[in-house]
């Protein structure tokens, strides 16, 4: 499963239900609806589940701030991997921290000199 953003690998396993391919952390599968892991009870769907629903406004949802996470902040906790809004953004920060580090921890490239910059040397 890729990130549609980032296009990187996000780990993940098949749905037992469906098969479709769903996050690792995930509480139900995107596809089927179905609970992923035990004491979680599936979620029924009624035919008409994508019926527009007057008291649902895509504008105003709260994305997780996880970034390797799909789901919505609803009563303070998120959809999918369950975190606080707080502790998912800990997540993301961490997640930041740690490749900024990785950057400058990075052996520093010297730039390629130019032939003047060589031929100026040499003459030295």
């Amino acid at each position: 499963m890729k990130c549609p953003h980032c296009e990187k690998e996000l780990p993940g396993s098949p749905c037992p239900k469906c098969g479709e391919m769903v996050l690792e952390d995930a509480n139900y599968c995107m596809a089927c609806g179905a609970p992923l892991k035990e004491g979680l009870e599936e979620i029924p769907r009624d035919e008409d589940f994508l019926e527009y629903d007057d008291d649902f406004d895509l504008d105003d949802r709260v994305l997780c701030p996880n970034g390797a996470c799909t789901g919505i902040i609803v009563d303070g906790k998120c959809t999918e991997c369950g975190k606080t809004e707080k502790e998912a953004a800990a997540v993301e920060d961490e997640e930041e921290t740690a490749a900024v580090e990785d950057q400058e921890e990075a052996p520093a490239v010297e730039a390629e000199k130019t032939d003047e910059e060589k031929k100026e040397e040499k003459s030295k």
